[in-house]
């Protein structure tokens, strides 16, 4: 009797590890549970304009190349319903059509998931996704037709990254030349760093060194502070430390001291 008691929880643990592969295998229809419960987390992050964030590395963001580059294990992300997701919820055509020709790459497609993809192109509101869905299904998923598409892709995002940044240096200049209202620029900072998929060791660089800047007036520094929530959190932490690091100086002094209020606010876990 006492065996039989002690060995029990290694046969639940089995059966538990039984049940989650079993509901987390594709079935018939190409979905998986995980899929599913992915799918209507990056809704609720879309709704509330969250970061997308690489599986299990919340440093990184997602970004269109992590979509087209087929080497990389995505995870349940590989699911369709959330690459469906992606492709008709977000507001930039390089994640969206990135996401659209990720799942026409698709191994096993069941008649189901070529149906949802094929109804990408009535419900995203970017073109490209919709020529892209259009070429791919008027093939009949030709492999040969999907590669194409699949380097168009990548020219399409390298392109857009290109024009957002130059968009970005643009504004910088009006900015600083007075012909560009402050919180137009802040708001179109994170639009265009955002809509161009800009790196975000490239927009921790940027934002240090407007909020350090001697040449940048406060009130814009305090804008910058207030949409620091659009940033990972630990990239944020990473941010609120090394700007309160810097050498102490008038000129940042009262934004240190909004700094120091920030970090208190924020979770341990995320400090630490």
């Amino acid at each position: 009797m006492t065996n039989e008691f002690i060995s029990k929880p290694a046969v639940d643990s089995q059966e538990n590890l039984e049940h989650t592969q079993a509901i987390n295998k594709p079935n018939n229809l190409g979905f998986t549970h995980d899929g599913l419960k992915l799918a209507l987390d990056l809704k609720e992050k879309y709704q509330s304009h969250q970061p997308l964030i690489v599986p299990d590395d919340d440093r990184k963001l997602l970004m269109p190349e992590h979509l087209l580059n087929i080497d990389i294990d995505l995870q349940s992300l590989e699911d369709p319903l959330p690459l469906a997701m992606v492709a008709t919820r977000d507001p930039d055509s390089p994640m969206s059509v990135a996401a659209a020709v990720r799942m026409s790459t698709m191994p096993e497609r069941t008649p189901l998931v070529s149906e949802v993809f094929g109804m990408l192109g009535e419900t995203s509101k970017h073109p490209v996704v919709k020529q892209c869905v259009n070429l791919v299904t008027e093939s009949a998923f030709n492999p040969k037709i999907i590669g194409k598409v699949h380097r168009n892709a990548k020219q399409f995002v390298a392109l857009s990254r290109k024009r957002y940044t130059e968009a970005l240096k643009e504004n910088l200049r009006q900015l600083i030349d007075g012909s560009l209202n402050p919180r137009t620029f802040v708001a179109e900072f994170f639009e265009l760093s955002e809509a161009g998929n800009l790196r975000v060791d490239i927009r921790k660089r940027l934002i240090l060194g407007l909020l350090t800047s001697d040449t940048i007036r406060p009130s814009i520094k305090f804008l910058f502070l207030e949409n620091l929530e659009r940033l990972p959190a630990s990239i944020r932490v990473e941010i609120i430390n090394e700007a309160m690091n810097t050498p102490d100086k008038p000129s940042l002094e009262a934004i240190k001291q909004e700094l120091a209020w920030i970090r208190l606010s924020l979770p341990p876990e995320q400090v630490n």
